[in-house]
């Protein structure tokens, strides 16, 4: 990379973290800041959230306005070039992923972000990476690793459609919508196969007209608490309306 090239680069990296950092002071004071915690099931409407945190984005940092109930009006330069909207995709279940090439917990998920298309794909759900980054970087990346997703790519205009969900400086992050393009849920962190088999089952009986949305996404909500204790090793202390673990077999 060119110094040229460097000085936008870091210039838009710098901006992220120092907002980030600023916005998180903001909202939650310095004692609160210190126990946010950076996996998180974050619900639409104002502010709301739980779940429990095993693998911390690189740079998180707390919702900066309320989930929107519905996928918000994105529109960004495609992989190929000209931007395409959100609203061109009609698959019936939805998947939004916010991520960036310097992202580790965001490189992790591409296997399967790529499994879930390939497995799910009759099912009517559809994988969308939006790319807050450097175009020439995700491309080469993209091409390196074998994305065969659609991409959005975007830079400063990147950062808007982050905070259009109502997130905007956290990565990686995803947003699961059903047919309704209603927001399901919107998961902070690293998305594991565990907790996303979980999201598009659930996903499948909205569009169904098999659950309620609410109860749907605290359903959502308590499961991956559940998920990341096992992963943490600690005790499944939450449990469902009849008193069992969701997912168990007793």
């Amino acid at each position: 990379m060119t110094a040229a090239r460097r000085g936008p680069r870091a210039l838009l990296l710098a901006s992220i973290a120092v907002l980030g950092g600023l916005l998180a002071w903001a909202v939650l004071g310095p004692n609160r800041m210190a126990r946010m915690p950076l996996d998180t099931v974050v619900h639409p409407g104002p502010a709301g959230m739980s779940g429990g945190g095993d693998d911390p984005a690189v740079l998180s940092a707390p919702p900066t306005a309320p989930i929107p109930e519905t996928l918000p009006e994105v529109v960004l330069a495609s992989l190929e070039g000209p931007p395409r909207s959100l609203a061109e995709f009609r698959q019936p279940s939805l998947v939004v992923n916010f991520w960036a090439t310097w992202c580790a917990p965001c490189r992790r998920e591409i296997p399967l972000l790529k499994q879930l298309r390939a497995e799910r794909a009759a099912q009517g759900v559809e994988i969308v990476g939006i790319a807050v980054d450097f175009r020439d970087e995700v491309l080469r990346y993209a091409r390196e690793i074998g994305i065969d997703y659609p991409l959005l790519i975007g830079e400063q205009d990147g950062l808007q459609a982050a905070q259009a969900f109502g997130m905007g400086l956290g990565f990686p992050f995803t947003a699961f919508a059903d047919a309704q393009r209603r927001i399901v849920a919107m998961k902070v962190g690293e998305l594991h196969a565990d907790e996303a088999a979980f999201i598009l089952d659930q996903v499948a009986r909205l569009n169904a007209g098999e659950a309620e949305i609410e109860s749907t996404r605290r359903a959502i909500a308590l499961q991956l608490r559940i998920l990341a204790a096992r992963r943490a090793g600690l005790p499944e202390a939450a449990s469902g309306d009849d008193g069992r673990l969701l997912g168990s077999q007793t």
